[in-house]
């Protein structure tokens, strides 16, 4: 294992994690539950998700050339490289700047009036007492953290971002792929949590999306014109 092929995974994934995330369904929702439930909380189960889901499709994507030949998986791996920019591109010049925001305050909105309908003050009071009267392992492992991490995993199931990593750890050394991902995860999951809904409505979906599709055209590119060794 060359430090060289890690450093290389390990940027391709920070880069694309980064790009990918912002502005993403989960990055929102990280933003508005942790406006409405205890901030450590919420960021632990986002971005213990995150951390699970990114290991997981590092592992399938390493163990994607042991079952289809390397030559394939490489062919793959440009392919949706170059069909996940082509699709960011087209979500860039298609998309409304607020339409991921507004369609996630409405899921969590519905799932609130589903469950009572109790507001954020009393949720976040209710939170300080049973804060105070749990051990630090029940703590992390309350409705909140549960809620925080089913969300932000099921979000992340099957989306490009995920597809993505999949198709870099087949391509690239897994452990720089996981190292960059998980980077870029607690990069983004933070910046949600602190930074809240001001910071998402302040970053150009539209740019974002814009330099996400470069970057995947950009890799599906080089993947095209590399070797398969």
């Amino acid at each position: 294992m060359s430090t060289l092929s890690v450093a290389q995974g390990f940027t391709k994934s920070l880069a694309m994690t980064v790009l990918s995330e912002i502005g993403d369904k989960t990055f929102f929702a990280a933003a508005i539950l942790a406006m409405r439930h205890p901030r450590r909380l919420v960021l632990s189960g986002c971005l213990g998700a995150l951390i699970v889901m990114t290991i997981l499709s590092a592992v399938v994507g390493w163990a994607a050339p042991n079952l289809v030949s390397r030559k394939w998986t490489h062919h793959i791996t440009t392919l949706l490289f170059l069909g996940f920019g082509v699709w960011s591109l087209w979500d860039a010049f298609h998309d409304g700047e607020s339409e991921e925001l507004a369609e996630v305050e409405a899921e969590l909105d519905a799932d609130i009036k589903a469950n009572g309908g109790a507001t954020k003050e009393k949720n976040k009071d209710s939170d300080e007492l049973k804060k105070q009267r749990r051990p630090l392992l029940t703590q992390f492992f309350s409705p909140i953290f549960l809620k925080a991490f089913s969300i932000t995993f099921f979000g992340e199931w099957g989306d490009k971002s995920q597809l993505a990593t999949i198709g870099l750890a087949a391509d690239e050394n897994p452990l720089g792929v996981v190292l960059g991902g998980i980077l870029g995860q607690a990069l983004c999951t933070t910046a949600a949590v602190l930074g809240g809904k001001g910071l998402a409505t302040s970053i150009s979906e539209r740019i974002v999306a814009l330099a996400g599709g470069s970057l995947f055209i950009v890799f599906g590119i080089q993947s095209f014109l590399s070797t398969v060794e």
